[in-house]
């Protein structure tokens, strides 16, 4: 039970979102897609907001219509360099139950990038070679994720021309009278003296 634990410990929260957009077919004609994006966020606010950045940075100007947001069952992400396709794949970990004194399978989906599905069943024991449990592989199939979006440090640093709120901006503040905020405490209330 203590590997099952910490391997929930270590699950990142992935979130799906779609995308409509006008994409440019090989054809050379534009023609209206919804498209899948798998990404790290925190919250649904922080995948929207990260999805919003991403999709102007590959549209540049570009419009499109994010569709759909829900958060992902998928536990972690296994990129590699090369690959045409993102494979999701199904795992049955198998326990026990100390206290009920029986096995118990957990079920777990990973993305992970390959060419066809041999190299993805390959990619996908290598990757797993961390797990000292015993795991099933019950599914495997093309996903209809497009792209992936793993967390950066460099997106969470602040926009330059902001400035970070603290307590002493909050005293200038010109919203309360002379500077001071009527309702903190210690703050005479001129209705009590009445």
């Amino acid at each position: 039970m203590l590997t099952l634990k910490i391997l929930k410990v270590m699950i990142q929260t992935w979130f799906e979102s779609k995308v409509k957009y006008n994409k440019l077919s090989e054809s050379g004609k534009e023609q209206l897609v919804t498209e899948n994006f798998l990404l790290d966020a925190v919250s649904y606010t922080d995948a929207e907001t990260r999805i919003i950045r991403k999709m102007q940075e590959i549209m540049k100007g570009g419009e499109f219509t994010i569709v759909d947001i829900k958060k992902s069952r998928i536990a972690e992400v296994f990129p590699y360099e090369n690959g045409e396709w993102w494979f999701k794949a199904t795992i049955n970990l198998v326990t026990v139950d100390e206290e009920a004194g029986r096995e118990k399978k957990l079920r777990t989906y990973y993305l992970l990038m390959a060419d066809d599905i041999k190299e993805a069943l390959h990619r996908l024991e290598e990757s797993l070679d961390f797990l000292v449990i015993p795991y099933v592989v019950s599914a495997m199939a093309v996903s209809t994720i497009v792209d992936v979006f793993p967390y950066e440090a460099s997106e969470s640093q602040i926009p330059s021309g902001y400035v970070p709120f603290d307590n002493e901006s909050r005293k200038d503040n010109p919203i309360f009278t002379d500077g001071q905020n009527p309702y903190e405490e210690g703050e005479d209330n001129p209705e009590e003296d009445e």
